[in-house]
């Protein structure tokens, strides 16, 4: 290949002959492009690489590029052992200590079931600890929320910020501690150098799905270990010298539980699976590797057909991260999360708000509620009137009693007097007519969130998106979800307090979805799948066009991403209420 080379003078004005002919060994496709433009020598130089490729993988059950790498570390080895010195000092130490660790770690059966375990353990940490500072602040929207109310009179000003604001940006900061949590574990593996080994032993699985060992880290860093971002994830996916492996591993990054995913799957698997909180995280998170590996099958054998490339990795050794540099990495990925949730998601909630504002009810329709309170109060006052005249001839005739009766007798009457002012404080906490106005209220909030322009498309949709148990609601959140999935939870959280007749009384999120009839275990189950698989936010998707230098495969992406999801979404949705009756 290097006489034909230099014989050809073919790309030598750029590079070394013998260093083209590795290059088209090792199916370098860089070089490879260039060399079909510069003339026919390139077809035959590909060719005979081919011809290489054949003979070592039938005598040595090899490929070129495995052969090349073991003639360097060879050479490499020789020249240190021509009399370099070695120095058994810290580094030594270290080298050999992670040696000693990877015969553990990265063991063919031990490995994988760490890897496991360490991912399991992850989500056990941060919900066994992470609950307690959640709860603190969501005590302190609460109070916000309650502070407000109280503050603002009532109108489109305290709608917008008990509503739109604090319920919508507060659902989304309700988790930072749980995801900070995860940021600072995930943190700790990356410094120590565990994430490394992590790809190492998926590189053999991978290769069975037509990806490439490289793949692994856009994978982890799109929200693979849970609390990543899909943007960079494809974006990493550059490291990929095959094309074909390259856009497989762009278009199924996305299906990672990014850090934008968190939040919705915490606020449901806290509702509904509330024991089984760690198992149900871990379950989501297998789920997002397994449709993964299993999309980039189907792509690579239809789509974006080709050989897997081979894989070599150089692993650091393993160190004790600082904790100075674990508590900079964790507030740079929360303060990019808070970051996100006080300026696009507030931007999102406010122009959600509105489209769930306005148009507002009209005037007949509003005019039908006024006069429904106005016959409920006549007959609360009239029910009043009545009961102070009871009330006076009552103590008439308690006077003339007492007037009348023994000393004892008089101090046997009392303690009925005091029983009846309790029955009447009773009476006063459960006043029917109090419940009748607040029913009354909450029909017309939820008949103007209906009307809304929201309303009429969460409602327009609901004949579809029923089969997977999704609501008006849910499908105004799922849709604002296009534009950044944390916004699924600021858009529940609005609509739940627009529905509600007094926000200040309104408890958390979750409480309300939990008090909701037609929430169940099984539409909160296919809920989070859908959200797991669906189209990718809408900056990942102008990622995607960018990495794979197309809107095509962008557009492929959200379509077929939102369809798959919807049909698994359906089939969770039916089989668990048929398992659970609908519990």
């Amino acid at each position: 290949m290097v006489e034909r080379i230099e014989a050809a003078r073919f790309l030598t004005d750029k590079y070394p002959a013998r260093w083209v002919a590795l290059k088209y060994l090792e199916s370098d496709e860089d070089i490879r492009a260039l060399g079909r433009a510069a003339g026919p020598l390139a077809a035959e130089l590909e060719a005979m690489a081919a011809e290489v490729a054949r003979h070592l993988e039938a005598t040595l059950n090899s490929y070129p590029e495995a052969v090349i790498a073991d003639y360097r570390y060879g050479y490499i080895s020789g020249v240190l052992r021509q009399g370099v010195m070695t120095r058994h000092d810290e580094l030594s130490q270290r080298l050999a200590a992670s040696d000693r660790m990877d015969r553990v770690l990265t063991h063919r059966l031990l490995g994988p079931a760490i890897m496991l375990a360490v991912l399991y353990g992850i989500y056990e940490v941060t919900f066994a600890i992470g609950k307690f500072p959640m709860g603190w602040v969501e005590a302190l929207f609460g109070w916000l929320n309650g502070a407000a109310s109280a503050a603002l009179p009532d109108g489109l000003l305290k709608s917008l910020v008990v509503s739109g604001i604090i319920d919508g940006v507060g659902g989304v900061m309700g988790f930072v501690p749980l995801i900070m949590l995860m940021f600072m574990m995930i943190a700790f593996l990356e410094d120590s150098g565990y994430m490394a080994r992590v790809a190492y032993m998926l590189d053999r699985v991978f290769r069975l799905f037509g990806l490439h060992g490289c793949s692994v880290m856009p994978y982890i860093v799109s929200g693979g270990i849970a609390g990543g971002c899909a943007v960079p994830g494809v974006m990493a996916a550059r490291t990929l010298r095959s094309p074909r492996e390259r856009l497989a591993t762009i278009l199924t990054a996305p299906f990672m539980t990014c850090g934008a995913k968190l939040p919705v799957f915490i606020l449901f698997v806290g509702v509904f699976f509330a024991e089984q909180e760690a198992q149900a995280m871990f379950a989501l998170t297998l789920l997002g590797w397994g449709m993964a590996l299993i999309v980039a099958r189907i792509l690579r054998s239809t789509v974006i057909r080709g050989e897997s490339t081979p894989f070599v990795m150089e692993l650091p050794p393993y160190r004790l991260p600082t904790l100075r540099g674990l508590l900079i990495h964790t507030w740079e990925r929360t303060w990019q999360y808070i970051k996100k949730a006080g300026t696009v998601i507030l931007a999102i909630s406010i122009l959600l708000w509105a489209a769930m504002t306005f148009p507002q009810l009209p005037e007949d329709r509003t005019a039908a509620f006024e006069a429904q309170r106005a016959a409920v109060t006549a007959q609360k006052e009239a029910a009043e009137a009545d009961g102070e005249k009871v009330a006076e001839a009552e103590t008439a005739d308690v006077g003339k009693s007492a007037s009348g009766a023994a000393p004892g007798e008089a101090v046997a009457e009392a303690p009925a007097a005091d029983e009846g002012g309790e029955a009447a404080a009773e009476g006063e906490k459960s006043d029917p007519f109090e419940e009748q106005l607040a029913t009354i209220d909450a029909e017309e909030a939820a008949a103007g969130l209906e009307y809304s322009i929201a309303g009429r498309v969460g409602i327009a949709l609901e004949s579809v998106t029923g089969a997977a148990g999704f609501d008006w609601r849910t499908n105004i959140a799922l849709v604002g979800g296009f534009a950044a999935k944390e916004v699924i939870v600021s858009t529940l959280g609005t609509a739940y307090s627009l529905g509600e007749v007094d926000a200040e009384d309104a408890g958390s999120l979750a409480e309300r979805i939990k008090t909701d009839p037609h929430w169940t275990p099984a539409a909160a189950a296919a809920l989070m799948v859908f959200v797991l698989l669906y189209a990718p936010c809408f900056v990942t998707v102008v990622a995607i066009k960018q990495e794979s230098g197309s809107w095509r495969w962008a557009i492929f992406s959200t379509v077929f991403s939102t369809i798959m999801a919807f049909g698994l979404a359906v089939a969770v949705y039916q089989i668990g209420t048929a398992m659970l009756g609908g519990g």
